[in-house]
């Protein structure tokens, strides 16, 4: 049975002040009703609803399958190659759950300019060798990500014919190093073909109907948490919370469901003239929970108007715009339960920046438990199926409260408006992997 502790059993602990959830609660069942008949459904694009419970299974595959990428080359480095929901989900996954604190097991790339590129050869020893690599990108045609995979390719070949190998013998050397994450289909992904073609290891997928963004716990996030060093218990545990909060979050009993109360929270704001918003997280931990958010926020809600920080650092230079009578703004504040030496000032300081915005307007503090330097494992999956809820509803509670109708699918999983530079970069205007002169 479901109740308001079901949320608390997996660690993360919600208080909301400045909204009257009553006028809320008569459409409580047709908001959630309205997620639920489009859940899992071909083309809605929320197969995440239930991705975790599949990806359960696959655990004992997906870390072999990093065994074995390891030992093909002994590289001791991933290097995950992704832009967007590819590259921000990992963070975001590796920073919550206490990995990769020192970057010595990951590295990133998803940039296309020299001085990037040179940065990121700079963290590997200006040696190739030293990493395997993850290609991520669910068409395989993804510009970005296969300009910096043509360099690598091309990189690799050349350290291996400089080690003495014919040409031949080095490409086979270099198709070691790589492993693909895209569409099962080779017929859709020119990437799969590449894995195909040229013996790469394995098969890990983008899943369809999966929008990167809500692809936390899709095969380049519970990949890279493997290589990383996670502990195949905590990543099923990870899992089956994430599974037990996307079941909470489809009750109808509003009490229980913080994953609705948030998506209200900020649909009511905007209902009360409040466009601009905030949503602080606090510490380290959430360094890297910032970016994809940022990415949720945009590609989802589609405006500009929400700031998505991480503090302490932002609240000095964001405080006289928070604090300004003359800006009306809703706040959330993201904390982890600090059981370390620091509590007792953390508490003060999250205790004071509380009582500051509870003050200026409406206002949600979210706890979320912690282990070590990450999240407890439970935590952090209920945590990142609880965040794609919220955003999804607030769709809902946007178009239902004014008559909206709802199109055939929904805006908040969809990115029409990515086309609108996509078609700039066609047509010869930009060639992955080529070299100036």
């Amino acid at each position: 049975m479901i109740t308001k502790e079901s949320i608390k059993n997996l660690g993360i602990t919600t208080s909301f002040t400045g909204v009257d959830f009553s006028k809320y609660t008569a459409k409580t069942e047709e908001f959630v009703n309205e997620f639920a008949k489009r859940a899992n459904q071909k083309g809605q694009f929320l197969n995440w609803v239930n991705l975790p419970q599949e990806q359960a299974k696959r655990v004992d595959e997906i870390y072999e399958l990093a065994s074995k990428l390891k030992a093909q080359t002994n590289a001791k480095k991933l290097s995950v190659m992704g832009i967007g929901g590819s590259k921000h989900t990992v963070e975001h996954m590796l920073s919550i759950n206490g990995l990769n604190v020192k970057g010595d097991s990951v590295e990133f790339y998803s940039d296309v300019d020299s001085a990037s590129l040179e940065r990121f050869l700079y963290r590997l020893n200006d040696n190739v060798l030293e990493s395997s690599f993850m290609i991520a990108s669910k068409s395989g045609s993804t510009f970005e990500t296969k300009d910096g995979f043509l360099r690598v390719l091309a990189m690799l070949e050349d350290a291996y014919k400089a080690k003495g190998q014919s040409e031949e013998e080095a490409k086979k050397s270099a198709n070691k190093h790589f492993i693909a994450v895209t569409d099962g289909n080779a017929e859709k992904s020119e990437l799969r073909r590449t894995s195909n073609e040229n013996g790469w290891l394995g098969d890990l997928y983008i899943h369809d109907d999966v929008g990167g963004r809500f692809s936390a716990f899709d095969d380049h996030a519970l990949f890279t948490l493997a290589w990383a060093g996670m502990k195949k218990e905590d990543m099923t545990e990870m899992l089956n919370a994430a599974q037990e909060m996307s079941t909470i979050a489809l009750t109808a009993d509003l009490e229980a469901n913080d994953a609705l109360k948030e998506g209200i929270f900020w649909a009511d704001a905007k209902a009360n003239g409040i466009d601009a918003s905030v949503h602080q997280y606090m510490g380290s931990i959430f360094e890297n929970t910032v970016y994809w958010h940022a990415q949720m926020q945009n590609e989802s809600i589609k405006d500009t108007l929400k700031q998505v920080a991480k503090v302490p650092d932002a609240m000095h230079h964001s405080a006289e715009a928070h604090f300004n009578p003359a800006n009306k703004l809703v706040f959330a504040l993201t904390v982890p339960v600090d059981k370390g030496v620091c509590r007792e000032n953390a508490e003060a300081y999250i205790g004071a920046l509380t009582k500051s915005y509870e003050v200026t307007g409406a206002t949600f503090v979210e706890r979320i438990e912690t282990r070590g330097m990450g999240l407890t494992p439970k935590a952090a999956g209920a945590m990142s199926m609880l965040r794609a809820y919220a955003t999804v509803y607030q769709e809902i509670v946007e178009k239902t409260m004014s008559n909206t109708a709802f199109p055939e699918v929904l805006e908040s999983v969809l990115q029409p408006h990515v086309e609108f530079y996509k078609k700039n970069l066609k047509g010869g205007v930009v060639v992955p992997g080529r070299i100036s002169k």
